[in-house]
């Protein structure tokens, strides 16, 4: 605890120009294709393809991680994986244990309090500070929100509610309701206040079990007109009432007259379920082909961003952290690794990223085998994966660590390469073809290992 105090005492504040309040909305397993203006077909998502107008889109936007909890632990630390061992829902090796090869990467279940989070930093420069809905970052090696810089935490979709995930027809389904009724509340005490705030609406929805109201599930089940249109009417109704809840927090903005002050974020934490195809992407929740990681990704920031702009430039969650330090003016210390950047001046159309690269680490293994996915047991085996310009490439640590490596790797299959502007199916693997291209991102991916002390699979004894 004395770590965190003195380093909340090194965050200073800039002064200038009236602070933004930080409205970030997050949704929960919402794949890139599962939104309208992303291309969805039968589901039906009109607040946000609304919203998507008035901001930037990000076509290339992504989570840190391809499931839930290593992606919130990203997104509250600001760090990628290997900086804090967050890789999974509770254990790295799920799957038949005899198709492991090697052994995986122990987990941890969450941020130690004594790391500075993103509630903790924007919370020491002045913000009102409020999470609404999932944490799950709680366990023994984490913390709960009110000690990690949140003021304000509620959750009516968890601790027994009748609510929670029943996968049956509710008046508020998975909480988006309730929850979305005390952020209203917690934005306007805070207006009264004149406070600035940090909202973060972080939803259960639309996470199984799918929950729908009556109404919404009843249209659904109406329109669908193909075996698979019934089978996604639940899916599609949850994301319906999900997208409503989007709106009313929107609406919210403008009724307290702070729509114009007010950065709002929308992104989801991982791809889809594998219930809905993610095509042209491959994969979906838990692998980490496009399908697992690539999300929808709006921001609006009233004097920085354009309404209707749209950028390709590749982004990722864990530049959230930086982004809303640099919003609340907050100086953050030296002592606090932070691997995003602020997106201002994409967002200001006013140039790109430092960074050249961004990555994924995941060192273990997840059972259930997804849409198109490399193996038919497991969502992902050990890999890690850059994202540079339109190159992604895929380093297996199996087939690495057990089949020779780079000595080996024309033959072992421990290497894929993907030009995403020309297969963002990821459909056509180049690492034989491209050598020099492969090389290059597989230089730079083995020196981000030494950067971030990243740590493979390991051989068994």
């Amino acid at each position: 605890m004395r770590i965190l105090l003195s380093m909340m005492a090194l965050i200073t504040v800039t002064t200038g120009a009236e602070k933004p309040n930080i409205l970030f909305i997050f949704a929960d397993d919402l794949g890139w294709k599962d939104v309208s203006y992303q291309g969805a077909e039968f589901m039906e998502t009109p607040r946000i393809d609304a919203f998507a107008k008035t901001g930037m889109v990000f076509t290339d936007g992504y989570a840190p991680a391809a499931n839930c909890q290593p992606s919130r632990a990203c997104l509250l630390s600001g760090q990628y994986t290997p900086r804090h061992n967050v890789y999974a829902v509770k254990s790295t090796d799920r799957g038949p244990k005899n198709l492991m090869r090697l052994n995986p990467i122990p987990n941890k279940s969450g941020i130690p309090q004594e790391e500075l989070s993103i509630g903790d930093a924007l919370k020491a420069a002045g913000y009102a500070t409020g999470i609404f809905g999932k944490w799950h970052l709680g366990g023994p090696d984490g913390a709960e929100p009110l000690k990690q810089g949140f003021d304000v935490y509620y959750d009516s979709a968890m601790g027994g509610n009748p609510n929670s995930s029943t996968g049956k027809v509710q008046e508020d389904p998975k909480g988006v309701f309730s929850m979305t009724e005390e952020v209203h509340k917690f934005m306007k005490a805070n207006v009264e206040a004149d406070k600035p705030f940090f909202a973060f609406m972080s939803h259960h929805a639309i996470h199984t079990l799918w929950e729908a109201r009556e109404e919404t599930l009843e249209y659904f089940k109406n329109k669908a007109k193909t075996k698979e249109e019934k089978g996604l009417a639940l899916y599609a109704a949850c994301t319906k009432d999900l997208d409503t809840g989007v709106g009313i927090l929107l609406d919210s903005l403008d009724e307290l007259g702070i729509a114009d002050n007010t950065l709002v974020v929308f992104t989801s934490d991982n791809g889809g379920h594998i219930a809905s195809l993610q095509e042209p992407l491959r994969g979906n929740k838990g692998a980490y082909y496009e399908g697992g990681i690539r999300e929808p990704f709006i921001v609006r920031w009233p004097e920085v961003t354009k309404a209707g702009a749209e950028s390709g430039i590749p982004v990722s969650s864990i530049d959230l952290f930086p982004t809303f330090a640099d919003a609340a003016g907050a100086v953050i210390p030296e002592t606090k690794i932070l691997d995003g950047e602020t997106l201002r001046p994409v967002l200001a159309g006013k140039g790109e990223l430092k960074r050249e690269a961004i990555f994924w680490h995941f060192p273990g293994y997840l059972d259930r085998p997804v849409t198109r996915g490399r193996d038919d047991k497991f969502r992902t085996r050990p890999v890690s994966v850059i994202r540079k310009g339109d190159w992604k490439l895929f380093l297996y640590h199996e087939e690495w660590v057990l089949d020779g490596g780079k000595e080996k790797i024309e033959s072992n299959h421990a290497v894929e390469l993907y030009n995403l502007a020309e297969d963002i199916g990821e459909r056509n693997n180049l690492a034989n073809a491209e050598v020099a291209r492969r090389d290059e991102l597989l230089g730079d991916l083995l020196a981000w290992f030494e950067k971030t002390d990243a740590q493979l699979a390991e051989q068994k004894d």
